[in-house]
């Protein structure tokens, strides 16, 4: 699994989150690509929860921010914390976008809301499903459990050629866990 190094701010993610109440459940996977999902994904919390979790434990997980953000500081910035700019204008979308990263690099951990946003969703975006398929790379589930402040890590999901099959079943790996404002 891709690693960043141990240092102060590592150990001040970790101090926070233990004030703060938040754990970590299950085990993370000993494989170098795969995408991960985040949900339910109900509030901006799950972003700074998630970001302090991958900086406390030093797991280099990846995001996808449009790249007009990645101008000026904030774009030194969310490079150090593992974004990737996407260009949603160009003629490759950013699933094809982000299947090249997976080919061109020997290590990538790709974080995404399945959900597309904060707001409720009656569907999940399937982008994520395709990257991993047409990747060739597993799914891993994670889930915020609001109630007892926990992150969830689920088993790796490999997909299948169905995927309304693929995205039931993960659907009903979330039913349990509680997001800040709602369930999956």
């Amino acid at each position: 699994m891709p690693r960043l190094r141990d240092g102060w701010q590592r150990k001040t993610c970790r101090a926070v989150l233990r004030l703060r109440g938040w754990s970590l459940a299950g085990d993370f996977p000993d494989v170098p690509k795969l995408v991960l999902i985040a949900a339910p994904h109900s509030s901006w919390w799950d972003g700074v929860w998630g970001l302090l979790i991958k900086v406390a434990i030093g797991v280099d997980v990846h995001f996808m921010a449009k790249q007009e953000l990645f101008r000026g500081p904030l774009g030194g910035l969310l490079r150090r914390l593992g974004g990737m700019a996407i260009d949603r204008g160009a003629a490759r979308g950013v699933v094809e976008q982000m299947i090249d990263q997976f080919r061109q690099r020997e290590k990538l951990w790709l974080g995404i809301a399945p959900e597309g946003t904060r707001k409720p969703v009656k569907r999940w975006k399937s982008g994520f499903w395709r990257i991993a398929r047409e990747a060739g790379v597993p799914i891993f589930p994670v889930a915020f459990h609001y109630p007892d402040k926990t992150i969830q890590l689920g088993p790796l999901f490999a997909t299948s050629a169905d995927m309304d099959a693929d995205m039931a079943r993960l659907r009903q790996w979330y039913a349990p866990f509680e997001g800040k404002h709602r369930n999956v």
